[in-house]
C-alpha cells in the first residue's frame, strides 16, 4: 500500500494558508484596534500621570520594579480581552460543529488550536508595555524582572480555557461581553478587599509593589497562577472523552477545589499589599575603610561614590571639630538598599539616602552633607517629631538654632532651612520664629572663640530639652 507524500514546500504553504485564514476569521484581529488602543493610551498617558517620563528616567531604576509597575495597569485588560475572545471562539466551535469534524484530534488540541490568536492578543497586552518600558528606561530584562510577566502570560492561557468552556454553555453574543466586563472588574477591583484579604493575592493582579533591589518571592507569582490554572484545568477536563471521563472530570474538579483552597489559605496569611518579596538583590559597590561607603550600582549616582565618601568624611570631621559629639561610623550604607524595611542608623553603621541625594534631582553633595547633619546632631533627650497642636513649642527656637549653627559648619544650611520652613506651617508666628533662629545661629557663628560657640551649642541643646519638658 502506497502512502501519499506531500512536498515540504506544499505542506508549508498549506500551514501558511491555514494561519492566514485563522487570523482573518479570528475576533483577535477584529478587536486589535481596541486592545491596541488600550496599550497606547494607558502606556503613553495613564502610566505617566503619576510619574512623568523625566521623573522616571531620573531614577533610581530597577528593572523588576519598573516591570511590576507597568504590568499593574494591564493585568485586568489582558485577562478581560482574552476571556471575551475565548468565549466567542468557544461558541463558534459549537456552532460550526468542529468537534464532529475532527474526531482524530483531541478536544484539548482543537481548543488550543482555535484559542491561539486569543491568547496571543492577551500576551501582547502584557508584553508590549513591558518592552516599551524597558526600552524607555534602557534597562536590561532579567528573570527576576520577567517573572510577573510570565505569571500573567500563564494566567492569560488559563482564562482562555475558561472562556472557551463558557462559550460552550452560553450564547456567545451575550457571554463574551459580559465575561470580559466581569473579569475586568473582578481583577481590577481585587485590591479593594480587606476582609478577607486572599482575593487581593489570588485573582491575577499582584497586590504587592516592589521597591528598589527587590524581586517577587516564588509564592507571590505562583499562588495566583495556580488559583486560576486549577479552575482552567477542571474546565478542560470536561472536554475529555473516553470510558472513564466521569471519573477524570470528578477528580479534576476535586483537585481544582483543593488547589484553590490551598492558595486562598496561603494568601490569607499575607497582609494588604504585603506578599512575599526577596530584598537585597541590587548590586552594591563600596569604597574605602572606616567609613566604608556603599551605594547601589544602579541607583543613578554610582559615579559619585568617591565624592560622596569624601563629603561624608569631611562633614563628620568638621562637626567633630566644632564640638558636635559624633563618632566616625564604620560603614555608611545607601538607604535605597533597604527601602521597604527602613533601618535605623547606629553609632557604627549609618543608613543615608546616598543615591537619592547625590543624584541630580536630590541636589548633589549639599544634600549628602545635610544627611550627615541630621544623623550626627543628637540632643540629650527625645524631642517631638513634629509640631503638636496644644503642646508648648518654645523648644523649637533653641533646637533649630543649634542645628542650623551645626549646618553652617558644613555648608548645609540651605536644605535645612528649606525643610524647616515647610514645617513651620503649623506655627502662627512662623516668620518671627525663623528670623530668631537665624539670628541666634548667625550671632553664634560670629563669635571669635570656638570654645564659646561649643558652649552655646551644648547649652541650647539642653535648653531645648528643658523647654519641651523632656530634660
Amino acid at each position: 500500500m502506497r502512502v501519499a507524500r506531500f512536498p515540504a514546500h506544499r505542506m508549508g504553504t498549506a500551514v501558511q494558508l491555514n494561519l492566514r485564514a485563522r487570523l482573518r476569521t479570528s475576533p483577535a484581529l477584529w478587536t486589535a484596534p481596541v486592545w491596541g488602543g488600550i496599550i497606547i493610551f494607558y502606556f503613553f498617558y495613564v502610566v505617566h500621570l503619576e510619574d512623568s517620563r523625566a521623573e522616571v528616567l531620573a531614577g533610581p531604576l530597577w528593572a523588576p520594579e519598573q516591570v511590576a509597575l507597568v504590568l499593574s495597569f494591564f493585568y485586568a485588560f489582558a485577562y478581560a480581552i482574552t476571556v471575551g475572545l475565548a468565549v466567542w471562539e468557544g461558541g463558534r466551535l459549537v456552532l460550526d460543529g468542529v468537534w464532529t469534524l475532527a474526531p482524530s484530534r483531541t478536544r484539548i488540541r482543537v481548543a488550543v488550536h482555535a484559542l491561539t490568536p486569543s491568547v496571543v492578543a492577551g500576551w501582547l497586552v502584557l508584553t508590549v508595555p513591558v518592552i516599551l518600558r524597558l526600552v524607555e528606561t534602557s534597562l536590561m530584562p532579567s528573570l527576576a524582572a520577567l517573572t510577573p510577566l510570565l505569571m500573567g502570560m500563564g494566567i492569560v492561557g488559563a482564562y482562555a480555557l475558561l472562556g472557551c468552556a463558557l462559550g460552550h454553555l452560553v450564547p456567545r453574543s451575550i457571554a463574551a461581553p459580559l465575561a470580559s466586563v466581569a473579569v475586568f472588574y473582578l481583577v481590577s477591583g481585587s485590591g479593594g478587599y480587606s476582609d478577607p484579604v486572599w482575593p487581593r493575592h489570588t485573582l491575577g493582579q499582584i497586590d504587592t509593589s516592589l521597591a528598589f533591589g527587590e524581586r517577587y518571592g516564588v509564592l507571590t507569582v505562583l499562588v495566583p497562577f495556580l488559583f486560576i490554572a486549577a479552575a482552567a484545568a477542571a474546565a478542560a477536563a470536561c472536554w475529555l472523552r473516553g470510558p472513564r471521563r466521569r471519573l477524570v472530570r470528578t477528580a479534576a474538579v476535586v483537585a481544582a477545589l483543593g488547589v484553590s483552597v490551598a492558595c486562598a489559605r496561603e494568601a490569607s496569611g499575607w497582609g494588604i499589599a504585603d506578599g512575599p518579596v526577596v530584598a537585597g538583590q541590587a548590586p552594591v559597590r563600596c569604597v574605602g575603610e572606616a567609613p566604608r561607603v556603599c551605594m547601589a550600582e544602579s541607583g543613578g549616582a554610582i559615579g559619585s561614590l568617591d565624592e560622596v565618601r569624601t563629603h561624608v568624611v569631611a562633614s563628620v570631621r568638621k562637626l567633630q571639630a566644632a564640638g558636635v559629639r559624633v563618632e566616625m561610623p564604620d560603614v555608611v550604607s545607601d538607604a535605597l538598599l533597604a527601602e521597604r524595611h527602613r533601618k535605623r542608623s547606629s553609632a557604627t553603621q549609618w543608613w543615608l539616602p546616598l543615591s537619592r541625594q547625590a543624584g541630580e534631582p536630590g541636589g548633589g553633595m549639599v544634600n549628602i552633607r545635610y544627611a550627615v547633619l541630621l544623623t550626627s546632631v543628637r540632643f540629650p533627650c527625645t524631642l517631638p517629631a513634629a509640631f503638636e497642636p496644644g503642646m508648648p513649642a518654645d523648644w523649637i527656637v533653641p533646637h533649630d538654632a543649634a542645628t542650623l549653627w551645626a549646618a553652617q559648619k558644613i555648608d548645609a544650611e540651605s536644605p535645612y532651612l528649606a525643610w524647616r520652613r515647610s514645617e513651620y506651617g503649623a506655627i502662627q508666628n512662623a516668620h518671627e520664629v525663623l528670623a530668631k533662629v537665624k539670628k541666634l545661629a548667625d550671632d553664634t557663628s560670629g563669635l571669635p572663640s570656638e570654645t564659646e560657640q561649643k558652649a552655646w551649642f551644648h547649652a541650647e541643646q539642653q535648653k531645648a530639652c528643658e523647654l519641651a519638658g523632656r530634660a
